[in-house]
């Protein structure tokens, strides 16, 4: 049984996340030269910025390859951004080894098949609103946001104001 996600939310340290389908839309234009343009959601990195400000983990693990969106992400403070990885475990692995993170202290938000094997070993396996069948089978929280659409903003924003490091404003609303 399932541990119900607001339990979790408190002793999350460490937020990863992958591109497409959750940072993304999933959609990839291809302008005629090759070059493919993905669309990220300004609220979504907004929430990145601030959590890495306040002192998590922000880590991005991703099949795909693109030097824009990794530079827009190292833009927001993201050190740790793993592209082209085909085997996202064994990064996982690597990543929180280095870092000495106990997996029950990650949220991971993936929307589709590769994410599946990530998101059966960590403290909270969440995904977009628009996700794959069996990844939102696996996943303890289902966003109410679809990716590229403000899904990754949904859980950080949560983790934030629970642990009250969101906006001082703002934290006393979480209900």
């Amino acid at each position: 049984m399932k541990k119900n996600y607001k339990e979790i939310l408190p002793q999350i340290t460490t937020l990863i996340f992958d591109i497409d389908g959750v940072l993304t839309d999933g959609t990839v234009t291809v302008f005629p030269d090759g070059e493919l343009v993905r669309k990220m959601n300004i609220k979504d990195g907004y929430a990145i910025k601030t959590a890495v400000d306040k002192g998590f983990n922000v880590a991005i693990i991703s099949g795909g390859n693109s030097k824009s969106v990794k530079s827009r992400l190292e833009n927001l403070g993201v050190k740790d951004i793993y592209l082209s990885t085909h085997d996202k475990v064994e990064k996982l692995y690597e990543y929180t080894d280095m870092h000495q993170i106990d997996l029950k202290n990650v949220l991971y938000m993936g929307d589709d098949i590769p994410d599946y094997p990530v998101l059966e070993l960590v403290g909270l396996p969440t995904c977009p609103q628009d996700a794959a069948p069996e990844i939102k089978s696996v996943s303890n929280y289902i966003s109410h946001k679809k990716g590229g659409k403000g899904a990754a903003r949904d859980v950080i924003e949560q983790v934030l104001k629970v642990q009250g490091k969101w906006h001082k404003n703002f934290d006393a609303q979480f209900d």
